[in-house]
């Protein structure tokens, strides 16, 4: 849709975030007639996770033909689940076919935002000043590097950074180098250089559940018949029923999905652990699923290599050049990788937002992070979130979940294009409403059988969407206009 609707008004719309939904906003606010718009974006290159996050073996654990945007196909991925490079350079391919660089401003990072006057006032680190209609946070989950409070971390006299500041200049070979974590990202690094290094210590506090899965190379001919809608489409859709499964299995803790699922891990662990002392150390003690499972085809080979070292005592401090733990080993190191994630409540903060008659973001959030289905927060008119709170986060691809969210964005942004408002985001009683019944279905899902995970609040409660996939997508076809203030 080109130009603007009739007698509709020209806003000024501001997206803090050049990664995966910040381009995506930009390319449908241009294709929907909203012309006047900015991307602040606070580093000097888009792709945002994939920009941040370069550790060797980085990829992403969903197939690469369900992380495309559905209106740009790629039928040229290297493999099942492509590498980081190959999607930060996808996501920089679209953006030049759609000109979205021209939009974004970089190295300019918004820290604040205040609604003032009917509209927005956003300050940046450079200095700037502006107005703007609407802003649209796409800011993404898991972009606030969280280090866990490890004593003596300080006194490492060797190289040591956090997993998303992965330090190049390092040189791995002839080193010991030590990983603290046993997340998504620490098994990867692991798969990567555990053969490579003169010696690998992987630091686990908690072990995980692995699920076994086959990272199958494309060939040319693959990429020829993906070429074809009609194959490409084939193997999209069966991504979607993949999703559809494991979505509704995580949302019922008792499904004979999940129950498949834990006895395919478990014969993953049994059949390719070949140590029984390794294995059990191997084993967790909580349902799969209840943390964020881990999908790879080689870490129990890695962790199982000559070079590497799985470590289950405590730390109790890091020294100079080691760690020494509960056991009273010590374990020299000369690099140390801290992989122990991310804040997942941070979402736009710290930047600071300021809602009407003043309201803090931060006052807002007390006791957690929420917002009417994952996109408006009362009192905070005209500010919407993309893969905000409760979204469907871990439960299926992060781009159709950007993609329906901006649909239902995009049509509250019209009631105040058409004149219908200048004003609009969710009521109270509409979100208390929602978060109500968003927290007695959590009582359900798998990630409430007894485990610590980044999938919690504060309050132990599931930040995540419990419901199914396919509620999702039908909240997110058109907004109930009766749960939002107009004014």
């Amino acid at each position: 849709m080109e130009g603007l609707l009739d007698g509709a008004t020209e806003l000024r719309v501001v997206i803090i975030g050049a990664g995966m939904s910040g381009i995506l906003s930009s390319i449908k606010m241009t294709e929907s007639g909203y012309h006047n718009h900015v991307i602040y974006e606070k580093s000097d290159q888009l792709g945002g996770t994939w920009r941040d996050n370069t550790y060797p073996g980085i990829s992403c654990d969903v197939p690469a033909h369900g992380y495309t945007y559905s209106f740009e196909p790629n039928p040229n991925w290297s493999q099942t689940f492509a590498p980081g490079p190959e999607i930060k350079e996808y996501f920089e391919r679209v953006a030049d076919k759609y000109n979205v660089r021209k939009n974004i401003r970089f190295n300019e990072s918004v820290n604040y935002c205040a609604f003032e006057d009917g509209r927005w006032t956003i300050r940046t680190t450079a200095g700037r000043e502006e107005r703007a209609d609407i802003v649209i946070a796409a800011t993404g989950v898991l972009h606030i590097p969280y280090t866990a409070p490890i004593n003596g971390l300080e006194r490492f006299q060797g190289s040591s950074f956090h997993s998303s500041r992965w330090d190049h200049s390092v040189d791995l070979v002839g080193k010991k180098v030590g990983v603290i974590g046993t997340g998504s990202t620490a098994i990867q690094i692991t798969s990567a250089i555990a053969s490579k290094v003169e010696k690998f210590s992987l630091f686990q506090r908690t072990a995980q559940w692995v699920m076994p899965i086959e990272n199958e190379m494309y060939s040319d001919e693959d990429k020829v018949n993906f070429k074809d809608s009609e194959n490409l489409d084939a193997v999209v859709n069966q991504i979607h029923q993949d999703f559809d499964n494991f979505s509704n299995g995580v949302i019922d803790s008792e499904s004979a999905m999940m129950a498949e699922l834990e006895a395919e891990c478990l014969r993953n662990l049994e059949e390719n652990v070949h140590d029984p002392v390794l294995r059990e150390k191997l084993r967790p003690d909580y349902r799969a699923g209840c943390k964020r499972l881990i999908f790879s085809p080689d870490f129990y080979d890695a962790i199982q290599h000559e070079n590497a070292n799985l470590i289950t005592s405590g730390i109790v401090t890091v020294e100079e050049n080691g760690i020494r733990t509960e056991d009273g080993e010590f374990h020299e190191l000369d690099v140390l990788v801290i992989a122990t994630g991310f804040r997942p409540d941070a979402f736009i903060r710290p930047t600071t937002v300021l809602g009407r008659d003043g309201i803090n973001l931060d006052d807002a959030w007390e006791s957690y992070p929420s917002a009417y289905m994952s996109v408006s927060i009362p009192e905070f008119p005209n500010f919407f979130m993309l893969n905000g709170p409760n979204s469907p986060v871990g439960n299926f691809s992060l781009i159709q979940i950007a993609e329906n969210q901006l649909g239902y964005v995009m049509q509250l942004m019209n009631e105040i294009r058409l004149g219908n408002c200048s004003q609009i985001s969710a009521t109270s009683d509409a979100t208390e409403a929602f978060e109500e019944r968003r927290i007695e279905a959590t009582r359900k899902t798998i990630w409430m059988t007894g485990c610590k995970s980044w999938y919690l609040d504060k309050n132990g409660i599931p930040s995540s969407w419990p419901w199914s996939r396919q509620q999702f997508f039908d909240e997110m076809k058109e907004p109930h206009m009766e749960a939002f203030d107009r004014l």
